[in-house]
């Protein structure tokens, strides 16, 4: 799957990676192939690289080469969901294997480690703060085979320094894999920092228009590569062509939304940290943030994820909640609408109460997600909001 746009900038990638004119009809469009089933010329003897529309599709195929031509990556998987891919990473390690992962890792990958692949398929897992190396390099044992790194993660914005922590597996031949969702193939390229693999919630930002749900895994490891389309196909769980072609949509429109995105959250979050029922702010784009020089480091932008302490609690949080005009309090993030959530009660609430303490969960933790609105208007309704409520 060699890119012939490698060389070209990530604005250019995100719309031509994959996306060659059709050779047949010359549509500048990638066409949706609903095909199920693909005609052979006689037993085995196959037109083209389709059989069977779950082993591979030409929509698909054409997402899978794009988003891995964003991430510089050789190889393409596409799932039908976040879940889906992250379930196909964890099915290539074996029982009694060991994978180190971030402490505060996204509550849906955090179930599936914890009540799924640990009791089931009895692989051992480590949920650890990424962001110290001295504490990544404590926990690899003879048995750790992978590193699963979230960053920034979700929702309290932790950096770990993916070159760093690269270079650790590396002495150990440990593979390394990064949940890339909250950045974007834009904003950070975890391969190009020693990453082996990254994964992507494609509902998310590559998506970007709240109507798709996908997942997506780019390596250039052939190694891992081949034993992850074994499963993509052995288990099946391959998003739709019409997805795919949404997806690709997103795509062509990543790079001017990203910008976006990362410009109205940078103002929105000083406006947060300069008020007064504001308790912390944490955005990677601040001074304040912890690793803020980090993450200029190996963000080219800061995306548009903010979480924010609300004085005042739980009632705090649930006024400010419901006050909201423009904000649509919902779960998922990454699209060009503003949207809002309560991590301890919505997508968080898989966690045990308990962790979510340990963890900075807390009941006053609000997540933001910041459109590509007009900026005063974002600023304005969640000043309205914050007026309507008590401390």
């Amino acid at each position: 799957m060699e890119d012939k746009y490698s060389n070209y900038h990530i604005d250019t990638r995100c719309i031509h990676s994959g996306q060659d004119p059709d050779p047949v009809t010359g549509a500048v469009v990638i066409p949706i192939s609903l095909a199920t089933t693909f005609a052979q010329r006689g037993p085995g003897v196959l037109y083209s690289s389709y059989e069977y529309s779950r082993s591979g599709n030409p929509t698909r195929e054409a997402f899978e080469k794009c988003v891995a031509g964003t991430e510089q990556g050789k190889y393409g998987l596409s799932f039908a969901s976040g879940l889906a891919a992250t379930n196909a990473i964890i099915g290539i390690f074996s029982p009694g294997d060991h994978i180190i992962t971030t402490d505060d890792v996204y509550g849906g990958s955090r179930r599936l480690f914890s009540r799924y692949a640990s009791p089931k398929q009895n692989i051992e897992f480590s949920f650890i703060n990424t962001s110290d190396l001295n504490e990544v390099r404590a926990s690899i044992k003879e048995n750790t085979k992978m590193i699963w790194i979230e960053s920034p993660t979700n929702p309290t914005l932790k950096i770990s320094d993916i070159a760093e922590i690269s270079k650790i597996a590396k002495e150990k031949n440990i593979k390394v894999f990064v949940d890339n969702t909250f950045a974007s193939p834009y904003c950070q390229s975890p391969l190009e920092l020693g990453a082996d693999a990254v994964m992507h919630s494609v509902t998310k930002y590559i998506g970007g228009h709240t109507d798709v749900v996908m997942g997506v895994v780019i390596t250039s490891d052939l190694s891992l590569y081949e034993p992850i389309k074994f499963l993509q196909n052995a288990i099946g769980g391959v998003p739709s062509p019409f997805d795919c072609y949404n997806a690709l949509k997103g795509m062509k429109t990543l790079h001017l939304r990203m910008k976006a995105h990362s410009k109205n959250a940078l103002k929105v979050a000083q406006f947060l940290e300069g008020h007064e029922k504001v308790e912390k702010v944490i955005y990677p784009g601040l001074p304040s943030h912890p690793q803020h020089e980090l993450a200029r480091k190996q963000m080219k932008r800061f995306s548009g994820m903010i979480t924010f302490f609300i004085k005042g609690g739980l009632q705090a949080a649930r006024t400010f909640l419901t006050s909201t005009k423009l904000f649509i309090c919902a779960e998922s993030l990454g699209a060009v609408e503003c949207l809002m959530e309560h991590p301890g009660i919505m997508t968080h609430a898989s966690v045990p109460e308990e962790i979510r303490g340990q963890l900075g969960i807390l009941d006053s933790l609000i997540r933001l997600s910041i459109g590509v609105e007009y900026v005063e208007d974002i600023i304005g309704d969640l000043r309205q909001a914050l007026e309507k409520v008590n401390i």
